[in-house]
């Protein structure tokens, strides 16, 4: 049998307060896909980065190849074949492939300490080539795809002689056509002999690519399982400790007869113009590939981009410009990226989540206390965030957290219109389920959404209606239950379609 490449045990970490790893014995193979699960704050993180040095272990053992080994910083980490790609990449938009590759790297420049372009650029197409990719080296990352910066990310990792590569969340950032293609290179690196662990959500995605799974809950590890010994019925209840039942709640919600909002002639691009209707207690999904104009159109009704339309709410045509305005007409925008888009994270739970309504809860320009934190502590009840207090920095919370925040402040407003874009991104079965309940809820006591997903599953589970993008027109409307993720992508991929306005 196979020596193991890597052997963790008995890990043990602790925070002032909390115990975030308890005793988790974790073991690797090499050539092997291990998928790491769990809700959020289950721990996957915490063990993560105490394996690539960000955090140093409480207490317990880790050992390669057989050998005990002791991991302080990163530097050790990556000296030893550990390597990680965080789900936010960490490129130069300004700098080619290859320098991203190779940047403040030894061995680069000659007697002279001029770069050694040449071995650079040789270097960097070999790494990319032995993962089954072909990109130009030359190129600068901006004008590359997601998948093409992954890649990258993957050939840098490499460029350390990775054995164990970690992979966090690695489908979180594509779009879905282009998730096939990320499995491609894992199962090159497969092949190599590398071995992986692959920390995702993403239940389809375990069963297609990985070898075994791991599940943690609440620091401790659950289970580890070959993946045909398993099932996802036995993953989340390993994952939440209770059977979750059907992640999408029967619909409650009334749809009045009169629309909330009504866009005419909406321009996203030019030559192309949307039009549409969104009724009060309604769930209207949108579903397009990349480029296909949803992410315009969401900035567009926040005010976010600019264009021409007419767009009435309520009845009355209003103007779309700027998001203060916007917000006056009580819509709210949850933007796809919390990271840049949704949270300060160097700010506690309270500051963030009482952004959007300063100007409600102050007086002659101070801050009335005792609302924001009531605020603050509804949110955290009903969206159920875990956090040890309201002033905990909400960097340091787990990512399913934090997207829960971004989600609490803009409820705060008590918009009549929610723009989402990926709602429940980087965020577990349990709490997607939580979410899915909530928004059920809310649209039953009124409250409309503009639901824009690449999940097809939640598209289907949670809309009322679906409209279809495709190139900056919408090309198909389904009704509840009449669409199947078959004829959603058919649709967003047809070229003829395409031509529809």
């Amino acid at each position: 049998m196979t020596e193991t490449i890597l052997k963790m045990e008995n890990i043990t970490k602790e925070f002032p307060g909390v115990k975030a790893l308890n005793e988790v014995d974790f073991e690797l193979y090499p050539g092997e896909v291990h998928a790491l699960m769990g809700e959020n704050g289950a721990g996957k993180s915490t063990l993560m980065k105490v394996l690539s040095g960000i955090y140093s272990h409480t207490s317990g053992e880790i050992y390669l190849e057989g050998n005990k080994v002791t991991i302080n910083n990163p530097t050790d980490a990556q000296e030893l074949g550990i390597s990680i790609i965080h789900q936010e990449f960490n490129l130069f938009p300004n700098l080619s492939a290859a320098e991203n590759i190779f940047l403040d790297r030894n061995g680069t420049t000659n007697k002279f300490g001029k770069l050694k372009w040449g071995s650079i650029y040789k270097q960097a197409n070999e790494l990319i080539k032995s993962i089954g990719a072909n990109i130009d080296v030359k190129k600068e990352v901006q004008y590359l795809g997601v998948h093409s910066q992954q890649v990258i990310e993957i050939a840098k990792a490499l460029s350390f002689n990775a054995k164990i590569l970690i992979m966090d969340e690695p489908s979180a950032a594509l779009p879905e056509d282009e998730v096939q293609k990320m499995f491609d290179v894992v199962n090159q690196l497969k092949n190599n002999g590398v071995a992986i662990v692959y920390v995702s959500h993403r239940m389809k995605e375990i069963f297609e690519i990985a070898d075994k799974v791991t599940v943690l809950r609440d620091g401790k590890k659950v289970s580890t399982q070959k993946i045909e010994e398993t099932n996802e019925d036995k993953l989340i209840n390993d994952m939440v400790g209770q059977e979750v039942g059907n992640l999408y709640p029967p619909k409650t919600n009334t749809i009045s007869s009169e629309p909330i909002l009504s866009v005419k002639n909406f321009s996203l691009t030019k030559g192309h113009e949307v039009s549409f209707e969104l009724y009060k207690g309604e769930i209207l999904g949108f579903f397009g590939l990349v480029g296909s104009g949803t992410h315009t159109l969401a900035e567009r009704l926040f005010g976010l981009q600019k264009g021409n339309g007419t767009v009435n709410i309520g009845g009355k045509e209003v103007s779309i410009n700027i998001p203060r305005n916007v917000m006056g007409y009580n819509i709210a925008y949850l933007p796809p990226d919390r990271h840049r888009q949704g949270l300060v994270k160097e700010l506690s739970v309270k500051d963030n989540m009482s952004l959007p309504v300063l100007r409600n809860i102050s007086k002659n320009l101070v801050i009335n206390n005792e609302e924001e934190r009531k605020i603050t502590e509804d949110y955290i009840s009903k969206l159920k965030i875990k956090t040890p207090n309201q002033t905990q920095t909400v960097n340091l919370l787990s990512g399913g957290n934090q997207q829960k925040i971004t989600l609490g402040k803009w409820l705060a407003t008590n918009p009549e219109i929610l723009i989402m874009e990926e709602p429940t991104r980087g965020v577990d079965v349990g709490a997607k389920a939580e979410i899915y309940k909530l928004i059920n809820n809310m649209a039953a006591e009124g409250l409309s959404f503009i639901l824009i997903s690449s999940e097809m599953p939640e598209l289907i589970g949670l809309s009322d209606r679906i409209l279809v993008m495709n190139e900056g027109n919408i090309t198909n409307e389904f009704g509840r239950g009449e669409a199947t993720q078959q004829s959603l992508l058919k649709e967003a991929s047809d070229s003829e379609k395409a031509l529809v306005v």
